[in-house]
């Protein structure tokens, strides 16, 4: 793999990782002002910045370790199941 492709593989990480955090925040913005979702809303941004900061401790700085690999998809999963509860009207 050239440097250009390890570029490109670090960004897509950093973009994957950053979307979850991202809608977590703006979820927390409508949950106080709505009132719904607010413990999970609080919660979930602390968690992420938690485990995001622990797993890269852990692969000692490697962003292609597959934990951060498996951090990322824990989130993507959380949003996933997230979007299924609001769907379903909960």
């Amino acid at each position: 793999m050239n440097q250009g492709q390890a570029d490109n593989s670090l960004l897509l990480r950093f973009g994957l990782s950053a979307v979850p955090f991202l809608i977590s925040i703006g979820l927390l913005g409508l949950a106080v002002q709505s009132g719904a979702f607010l413990k999970f809303a609080l919660s979930w941004p602390v968690m992420q910045a938690m485990g995001y900061s622990f797993t890269i401790r852990l692969a000692k700085g490697d962003i292609s370790h597959p934990l951060v690999t498996a951090q990322i998809a824990l989130h993507w999963l959380v949003l996933a199941l997230l979007v299924g509860l609001i769907a379903r009207g909960v």
